[in-house]
């Protein structure tokens, strides 16, 4: 490489903070040994400027387990960032138009959780004897299969406050306040793993005769220029690098994923012993849907939704009508444009897109964060510390985030696609073939006659698996019509004993595990322990 005569990647500089920036430099800095001479030195740029976004406030199970190896304590982490649980999300009026004058429960529900007694993918897949019980007289498919639902409905903890951290009795991850977090592990990178931390905007970026970064140059009164080895882009929808240097082609979703407008607010809680929710809410409009995110002291809640099919003074709205009565005039109510999509590549030369500079699918299923930490690993993973080893691991690289951004579209779009909501025409279009992409078209053909297993799903790095798309398909009521290969399935006498068993754990659990605000407050009070 004609930019530097060593041949070793040995310093990485990040460019831009947040969520993204900050958690890329801990795992990096954590993988890499940045605390040891021979290790790899990480910087972080970070403008004083440009305010963080702070509206990814859901995460995924693997934010747990990346915490716990960068070395967070998880009750500092619950205390500091005003964290409470997440043991799913529910989804209310996905399958059907709700019938507000109907003397039915006007509202369809159904959950994702994040835990199941038998995981489908390694064990026993309870789905296609579930297909063959009465429809009449069966549980709903969650509530059948996972004792998590019913500890949702009832508002029960993950965990009791006797477990060590990070432990659990059922699978969790955070509702988080995104800006704390983002400070939060802003001094945890600093102080404890060793990442230099500049403050300044990042004014022009140099390339070499090959094109490869040699420096960028920035407005800092005593710094003028940052020499590394390896860039990576966190400068969000700015794109300094991917786009503004690079300008990798964007590859657009607009015509699969409709929603490009988001208008958030933050509603603080009447009642300072408010119950907690311990799932997140998405609840179906006719043109989008609302998050309902609750934190220790307040709620997150947004509306996600189509400028083509609405308004904003009609979502702003409904958005004011979801509130009812902990909604006054006092509040904030921030308009977000949202650019769904993502680069072709995301790994360039000596650089590589993390966050939303990489690209964003709108904020179903918590995908953001979820995306951020599984490139930052595979990052930390394969890093090349021989230049000579660049060109394989680019190849690797871009081929896995292209494979979970594509799973991660599709499943998202699963969500829409097979409601049977008619009452506008952004849940008609939305159904119609022409917005589906093709891989998901032939995986749900296929599964009408018989369920998903988990041969459907052929790369262990897909972001959502079997258990996932199983709880979606068949909380939204997809048909699958098992009678020509009911054969198969002879195990009858395990599923039954199986769904006995949920009912089992579900109740002992109810009765062992205790409210999610009690153990909120006692975490803050006694803390978990360390060991």
């Amino acid at each position: 490489m004609a930019n530097n005569n060593c041949s070793k990647n040995d310093h990485i500089l990040i460019i831009g903070g947040g969520t993204a920036g900050w958690l890329s430099a801990a795992i990096l800095a954590k993988s890499l040994h940045s605390k040891h001479d021979d290790g790899v030195k990480v910087t972080l740029i970070e403008s004083p400027d440009i305010p963080i976004l702070g509206v990814g406030e859901g995460t995924w199970p693997n934010l747990r387990a990346t915490l716990n190896r960068i070395g967070i304590s998880e009750t500092d982490f619950i205390r500091e960032c005003d964290v409470t649980f997440k043991q799913g999300a529910e989804f209310i009026n996905w399958a059907k138009t709700p019938e507000p004058n109907s003397e039915k429960n006007p509202n369809s529900s159904y959950y994702h959780p994040l835990s199941t007694v038998n995981h489908s993918s390694y064990n026993f897949n309870l789905a296609p004897y579930w297909l063959q019980q009465d429809k009449k007289t069966r549980l709903s498919y969650d509530r059948a299969v996972a004792s998590q639902v019913r500890l949702c409905d009832q508002g029960i903890a993950p965990k009791q406050i006797v477990m060590p951290q990070y432990s659990a009795v059922q699978e969790y991850a955070y509702h988080l306040n995104a800006n704390k977090f983002s400070a939060f592990l802003k001094r945890h990178c600093i102080e404890k793993l060793g990442v230099n931390f500049v403050s300044a905007n990042v004014t022009s970026v140099l390339l070499d005769d090959d094109e490869f970064i040699k420096h960028v140059v920035t407005d800092h009164p005593s710094i003028d220029k940052i020499n590394a080895d390896f860039f990576i882009d966190c400068s969000g929808n700015k794109g300094l690098i991917i786009k503004e240097t690079y300008n990798i082609p964007w590859h657009d979703i607009s015509d699969i994923i409709f929603n490009d407008t988001a208008l958030a607010v933050q509603v603080p809680y009447q009642d300072k012993d408010q119950a907690i929710n311990t799932h997140t809410l998405a609840t179906a409009q006719d043109a989008g849907w609302i998050w309902d995110i609750a934190l220790q002291t307040r709620r997150g809640v947004g509306h996600v939704y189509s400028s083509k099919y609405t308004t904003e003074q009609k979502a702003k709205k409904q958005l004011i009508d979801y509130l009812g009565d902990d909604y006054n005039s006092e509040l904030t109510i921030r308009k977000i444009k949202l650019n769904h999509g993502y680069h072709q590549k995301f790994w360039h030369k000596n650089s590589v897109a993390i966050g939303m500079s990489a690209g964003f699918i709108e904020p179903l299923e918590a995908s953001a964060i979820f995306l951020f930490d599984a490139a930052a690993n595979m990052l930390a993973a394969q890093f090349p510390r021989d230049k000579a080893q660049m060109t394989y691991a680019e190849r690797k690289f871009n081929q896995q985030l292209t494979l979970r951004m594509e799973r991660t579209v599709e499943f998202i779009k699963l969500h829409y696609c097979i409601s049977d909501r008619r009452d506008s025409q952004y849940w008609i279009d939305n159904c119609n073939p022409v917005s589906i992409p093709t891989h998901l078209q032939e995986r749900l053909s296929f599964w009408k006659s018989q369920p998903p297993t988990k041969y459907d799903f052929d790369n262990a790095w897909e972001p959502f698996n079997l258990d996932s798309y199983l709880y979606v398909l068949y909380g939204m009521g997809f048909d699958t019509d098992v009678s020509e290969v009911a054969s198969k399935y002879t195990d009858v006498v395990k599923a039954e004993q199986l769904f006995t068993e949920i009912d089992k754990v579900s109740e002992l659990m109810g009765k062992k595990l205790p409210k999610h605000r009690a153990l909120i407050d006692k975490v803050i009070q006694y803390g978990f322990s360390q060991v």
